[in-house]
């Protein structure tokens, strides 16, 4: 029995399939058949379409607070340090 590649979707499909779910005209099962995709990724697509639809519309922008900034200065003096 030989496996079937790994299938990497574009960014479009993932959008097509997702929107499809959210109209809900057809269910899980069939939009799988449909778009040859697992049921439970179609459901993971739709949620990351929930949660990003309000970014679509001007939401603000999420700063992650962990990542500090970055000083682009700062960095090139101590790599000249290193050099030397």
């Amino acid at each position: 029995m030989t496996r079937r590649p790994r299938r990497n979707h574009t960014p479009v499909f993932k959008a097509k399939v997702a929107l499809a779910a959210i109209k809900g005209e057809k269910t899980l099962a069939e939009l799988a058949q449909q778009f040859d995709a697992q049921a439970n990724q179609i459901t993971q697509w739709r949620s990351q379409l929930l949660e990003g639809a309000a970014d679509v519309f001007g939401g603000e922008a999420r700063s992650d607070p962990s990542v500090p900034t970055v000083d682009v200065k700062t960095l090139h003096a101590k790599i000249g340090q290193l050099t030397l």
